[in-house]
């Protein structure tokens, strides 16, 4: 019997060298190349000669007697002087004869006669290839494109002792990097049985290896080694070829301090390379109207994905070599986006004015009209594209929705049409209200417009809302959606590219005592009262002033001399008014302590506080416009934020964040996302928070550690629900909606409109106010859910459409609920005491798991309970929530009992048949038998809940609502 070789010979010429023979790869000897002249000689001769007849032929006439040999001199110069990419790209001119090196793909079946020279190019590939002529150390595998060196390789084998890091080394310290053939390549690749890694620019010890691998760890190939994709796939011929002719890119940078520029060669990941290619395939075999969800992590390298993707839509023909889009849209407001597209298609195309970058309407509109192959545009235009392509019946568009966020710039976006002005009948209340993402502005956007059978949307983004995962993923067969592409948190982090913000996160717990300073006991609603006097003591000076004396201690003891002495830190306000106070508390404590650093501010608008006007501008001292820029320099170290640069804002070296504010889902990762940026000595990141639990970051960033998915589809009949929900109030009469749509359709008078809304709105005000607050909100959940189901199905039903058309503009008219906060309640009180205690410190641990999330809820709303107390006894209740501490073991016992009542029998049997409401009474009866219980076997967790009634009734609140959830999910 034969025993198996374990040797790296057998890896490298059975496995690697035999597989590139049999995808049509000529296998040749050292010997065959020429160490003078970096080149296979005789390939290069061959391909040249039987491509080009005539080309030879004219530089035959040329040099007559060496045609060859000058020739060959002519190419190596060349490659030279203009690097091999130029070369192979865009050929070799001499004395009239131009020469093209390699042929690429077509991107049609129209010219036969191209197709026939594409075949022509040769791919060679060299073993143990003796590269230098100063010494005699080798290559492993070396790999020619028709006579002209591409990439290098060095192969490990796991049964030999070694892996992917000992060829690492092996370049970094025994490859000169000055060596001709090396600098010629595109990349070079450190390899094992398990694992590739590649780079493209040697320098010694400082080399940078990227990973080219399908996951974490690679799974199992039937065709041998974990590997086995990467020789028998990525360096296929026609892989290769599409690889230099689509994706690699020399791109130019410039020091913004030095002003020095420099040149990088980029080569596409593994997941770019895949995404790019399975997206260009759907689209050419399903042509427009199909929707692509592209979830990739933060790190994932989304500007050359999105350029690379745009390029190559623009040029896609179907099976009867018909273009597949007229034009390409890229919706993005990523400035760096503009000159990225700009650049990638000048190095592909030698066409010029492919790409049109706007922001002008005119300009936009007259691009989609002339057919520019490419528009690059902002977000603020998208209702604008969206209507223009709306007219283009004829024609085909592919829009890229890029997830930068908008809050970097802090202005909310508006549609740049509106037909019906209600402005005037809206309250001019101010409202310290977040920047919605682009997610959120697109689905609202497409909403308003229904289904667009002429477009094909790729949405990219790192984090997809449930809406987001229905409207652009892909539909599995369990009925569950998610990405047609995924390139997740957990990868990112694990290769690298980015850091993990939750592994050094600190939690700390507000203590206080508020007292009242009046005679009177007056009475209020207790739940807008305690939301007051929560205000009050998160705004109090003495609240700022011992957060900053916490976050700068820090900052002097954890961050200053981070990352080269370099380190940036960022403060995550509740509000434009705590910016404001916490930006003059900074500037008071830097200056007691005579310190250099300095804190900038930024938020939108003007806050007004006590009889001062401030904006970002005349607190930092200098235009808006620079915060950024002023950011980036070592003068100032420190950003104080409301609703601003909290997504879209990249700051490598912005290192710590201190949060004030509550964090929830979707939003609590883009907040603390802004740190993940890696940078040369960022090796950690700190999180201190003032505000959430760990348990809430967890759950906010458990489902996009991994693949999202949703669990399942929205149904369209919900509408018929919510249609009856509405009707049963008696204020919408069906004959006033006829009218409405009819105004609609054909008068440009809009006071008909409003008129015909008048008997409407006179009947809402004969409601009780636990019904006008249910009224409202059943319009809100109709106008929502049709919106968004019209983008899945096409619906039939006029009478549909017609409600949606009078509810939204009801909706507008209906008189806003004036019942505004007790804000005379803090001039009736003060703090007696305050304290911030520490309450955790250490990581926070993500599971390796799917994330889940359930589909959109269209449950009516109960309006809020109206209960009044004295004003003392609120104070007694705000006080004991303020003064009482749970531990982490707590948090445990509390999700124990929660179990024990879900689990219980009779509550398992009640849920099925009962309303929330008898549910919550049944669970209350049955959280006082578990800690009855609790009395014998602990009693100092029991004393804790028991000896304070608010807290104890907090907690059945909030533990009802979580396993209510999870019993809703279940009956899903």
């Amino acid at each position: 019997m034969k025993k198996s070789s374990i040797t790296e010979k057998n890896f490298e010429v059975e496995h690697v060298t035999k597989t590139l023979v049999n995808n049509g790869y000529l296998e040749r000897l050292p010997d065959d190349y020429n160490q003078e002249l970096l080149l296979d000689q005789e390939i290069l001769l061959n391909f040249v000669k039987n491509t080009q007849p005539d080309e030879w032929e004219k530089l035959q006439e040329q040099y007559p007697s060496n045609t060859e040999n000058v020739f060959l001199k002519r190419i190596s110069n060349e490659i030279g002087k203009r690097g091999t990419l130029d070369v192979l790209r865009n050929g070799v001119k001499d004395r009239g004869a131009k020469f093209e090196l390699a042929y690429f793909k077509p991107v049609s079946g129209l010219n036969p006669e191209h197709e026939k020279l594409y075949k022509q190019n040769k791919f060679s590939v060299i073993r143990q290839l003796p590269f230098s002529q100063k010494y005699q150390k080798t290559l492993d595998v070396s790999i020619f494109l028709n006579g002209i060196p591409i990439i290098t390789s060095e192969l490990k084998n796991h049964f030999t002792g070694q892996d992917y890091t000992d060829a690492i080394k092996q370049y970094k310290y025994t490859r000169d990097p000055k060596e001709p053939f090396l600098k010629r390549c595109f990349a070079h690749f450190a390899v094992d049985n398990d694992k590739a890694y590649f780079t493209t620019k040697l320098e010694g010890e400082i080399t940078q290896f990227l990973p080219f691998n399908k996951d974490i760890a690679n799974p199992v190939d039937k065709r041998g080694f974990k590997v086995a994709y990467f020789y028998h796939d990525i360096w296929h011929p026609d892989s290769l070829l599409e690889i230099i002719s689509h994706y690699i890119q020399i791109v130019e940078k410039k020091d913004p301090k030095t002003r020095s520029k420099s040149k990088k060669l980029i080569f596409p990941r593994f997941h770019q390379l895949v995404s790019v290619r399975s997206l260009i395939d759907s689209a050419k075999n399903s042509g427009t109207g199909k929707h692509y969800l592209i979830q990739h992590s933060a790190g994932s390298g989304k500007t050359f994905t999105i350029s690379w993707l745009a390029h190559q839509l623009s040029q896609i023909h179907n099976q009867n070599d018909q273009r597949v889009f007229d034009n390409v849209i890229v919706i993005s407001d990523r400035k760096v986006i503009d000159k990225q597209l700009k650049d990638a298609v000048k190095e592909f195309e030698k066409t010029l004015g492919v790409v049109l970058c706007t922001k002008k309407s005119k300009d936009l509109k007259e691009g989609l009209e002339t057919g520019k192959q490419i528009i690059v545009t902002t977000i603020q235009k998208f209702p604008f594209v969206v209507e223009e392509i709306e007219k283009l019946k004829g024609k085909k568009f592919a829009v890229i929705i890029d997830e930068a966020h908008s809050s970097q710039g802090g202005e909310s976006m508006t549609k740049v049409k509106k037909t019906l002005s209600f402005t005037s009948l809206e309250e001019a209340e101010e409202k310290d209200e977040e920047d919605r993402d682009i997610e959120d502005q697109i689905l609202e956007d497409m909403k308003a417009r229904g289904k667009l059978s002429n477009v094909s949307f790729f949405a990219f983004t790192a984090t997809p809302k449930q809406q987001t995962l229905e409207l652009f993923g892909s539909k599995q067969p369990d009925g569950s959606y998610q990405a047609f592409s995924l390139y997740s948190m957990m990868q990112a982090i694990e290769e690298g590219f980015i850091l993990d913000v939750l592994e050094n996160y600190m939690t700390y717990k507000t203590y206080f005592k508020l007292v009242k300073m009046i005679e009177d006991d007056p009475e209020y609603e207790k739940r807008k009262a305690t939301a007051v006097l929560k205000r009050y003591v998160d705004i109090h000076e003495h609240a700022i002033k011992k957060k900053t004396e916490i976050m700068l201690d820090h900052f002097y003891r954890k961050v200053k001399g981070k990352i080269n002495g370099k380190a940036k830190a960022m403060v995550v306000t509740r509000s434009r008014l705590h910016a404001v106070r916490y930006k003059q508390e900074f500037e008071r404590q830097l200056k007691e302590k005579g310190s250099n650093v300095k804190a900038l501010v930024a938020f939108t608008g003007t806050i007004k506080d006590d009889g001062h006007e401030f904006t970002e501008s005349n607190m930092n001292g200098f235009p808006e416009s620079q915060t950024v820029n002023k950011f980036d320099t070592d003068e100032y170290r420190i950003m104080i934020v409301a609703y601003k640069f909290q997504t879209g804002f990249d700051q490598e070296l912005l290192q710590t964040m201190y949060v004030d504010k509550k964090l929830q889902k979707v939003n609590a990762v883009q907040t603390l996302s802004r740190l993940n940026r890696t940078s040369s000595g960022k090796d950690a990141v700190y999180v201190l928070d003032f505000v959430n639990e760990t348990d809430d970051i967890k759950k906010g960033f458990q489902p996009y550690y991994e693949t999202t998915i949703l669990s399942e589809g929205t149904d369209p009949n919900i509408l018929y629900e919510i249609e009856r929900d509405i009707l049963r109030f008696d204020i919408i009469d069906k004959s006033e909606i006829d009218v409405f749509t009819e105004f609609w359709h054909s008068t440009e008078d809009q006071s008909k409109l409003h008129r015909v809304l008048e008997p409407a709105i006179d009947r809402f005000k004969g409601l009780s106010k636990e019904d006008k607050f249910t009224f409202k909100d059943n319009l809100r959940r109709y106008t929502k859910a049709y919106g968004f189901i019209t983008q899945l199905v096409s619906f039939k039903d006029v009478s549909l459409e017609k409600l949606y058309l009078y509810c939204r503009f009801l909706l507008k008219k209906l008189p806003l609920d004036k019942d505004s906060l007790p804000r005379e309640v803090v001039e009736s009180i003060d703090m007696d005491r305050y304290r911030i205690k520490p309450t955790y410190k250490g990581g926070i641990t993500l599971e390796k798991k799917e994330g889940e999330l359930a589909p959109m809820t269209t449950d009516e709303k109960q309006p809020p309970v109206s209960e009044f107390e004295k004003l003392s006894a609120i104070i007694a209740k705000v006080n004991e929530i303020g003064s009482t501490h749970f531990n982490e073991d707590d948090k445990v016992k509390f999700t124990r009992l929660a179990d024990t009542i879900y689990d219980d029998e009779y509550f398992q049997e009640s849920m099925k048949t009962n309303t929330k409401s008898n549910l919550k009474l049944l669970f209350k009866k049955l959280f006082d038998n578990v800690m009855a219980d609790m009395y014998e076997s602990d009693f100092n967790f029991y004393k804790k809940i028991e000896e304070n009634q608010s807290v104890k009734d907090l907690i059945k609140d909030n533990l009802f609502e979580d396993v209510f959830k999870r019993a809703r999910k279940v009956q899903l």
